[in-house]
């Protein structure tokens, strides 16, 4: 591969707003940071119909029982994992269906192994290993679009039939790859310089935020803005159920509690057992013939 000449990145760029810096008083200082953070936001924006089609290839490959698999090095392999351990609670998502890899593995999560993200095949490897298919989706994450350990990744998935998503934050990376969806928010020099754990990361967090949330609306998981798929696996989560329970069917929360029960704390099914005055089992075979969508069983 050819060796990377960072000096032309846009991430390892220097920002002129943050130069004196280190002169300022610290109320300044973070005056400064908010400032430059305010600029992350306006980038996704202009990726929007990027971020879309993802959403839109994600969706339709995990309707047919396909996964979602992330993977990066450093700050962005923990932004992927992060938002895939998150679809479990958030949705329910079954095991396996939603994948965080990062370079160095978990230990790579606590502990920085930096240089592992050099390694072209490692990248390639671990798409080999979790036996990607056509039926899946990578997405490659790394701020300067360039990491070895993310581009093996990639070319290997397209290579096996995968869709494949680079998920960058630079202006024109030396090197083009063949991939299905590039979405590049340009978030512009970092307040330190390189340290694209900053806005890079801030917008690597947002953009994936954006993806599972629309692709989990999109498979049904959600009614309004409520999140009716969720795990009730602790209290707070419990409690969240018997809100949501309330918030649709203007239950008391009795009532909530007893339907709830029954069902096991899923919450569409206990939605729907009320809603139709049916059981348990009628409520699953409905949310089942209509795809999950409790919508369309109750309105």
């Amino acid at each position: 591969m050819a060796v990377e000449n960072r000096v032309n990145l846009v991430t390892e760029s220097r920002n002129p707003s943050s130069m004196n810096i280190d002169l300022l008083s610290t109320e300044e200082m973070l005056t400064v940071i908010n400032r430059e953070d305010a600029r992350v936001a306006e980038a996704i924006h202009a990726v929007i119909p990027a971020i879309s089609k993802a959403v839109d290839l994600i969706t339709e490959k995990m309707r047919k029982g396909g996964r979602l698999l992330y993977i990066g090095a450093g700050t962005s392999g923990r932004m992927g994992v992060l938002d895939a351990v998150e679809c479990s609670p958030t949705f329910s998502v079954e095991p396996g269906r939603v994948i965080g890899i990062i370079a160095g593995g978990k230990e790579a999560m606590f502990n920085a192994k930096e240089s592992v993200e050099d390694n072209y095949k490692l990248g390639a490897r671990e798409i080999i290993r979790h036996k990607v298919g056509a039926d899946d989706c990578v997405v490659g994450i790394a701020a300067s679009g360039k990491t070895p350990y993310v581009l093996g990744a990639l070319n290997e998935a397209k290579k096996r039939g995968a869709v494949s998503i680079r998920i960058f934050c630079n202006v024109d990376p030396l090197m083009e790859q063949d991939v299905d969806v590039e979405i590049n928010p340009v978030v512009g020099p970092e307040i330190l310089t390189g340290s694209t754990r900053m806005k890079a990361g801030t917008a690597q967090k947002m953009v994936l935020n954006m993806i599972s949330t629309a692709v989990m609306i999109k498979l049904g998981k959600v009614y309004s803005n409520l999140m009716v798929d969720l795990n009730a696996s602790n209290k707070k989560l419990i409690d969240r159920a018997e809100s949501i329970f309330i918030a649709v069917t203007g239950a008391d929360p009795g009532t909530a509690k007893s339907y709830l029960a029954e069902a096991n704390y899923r919450v569409k099914p206990a939605i729907v057992m009320y809603e139709r005055r049916c059981s348990l089992e009628e409520a699953v075979d409905l949310l089942a013939k209509n795809s999950g969508f409790l919508r369309k069983v109750i309105c």
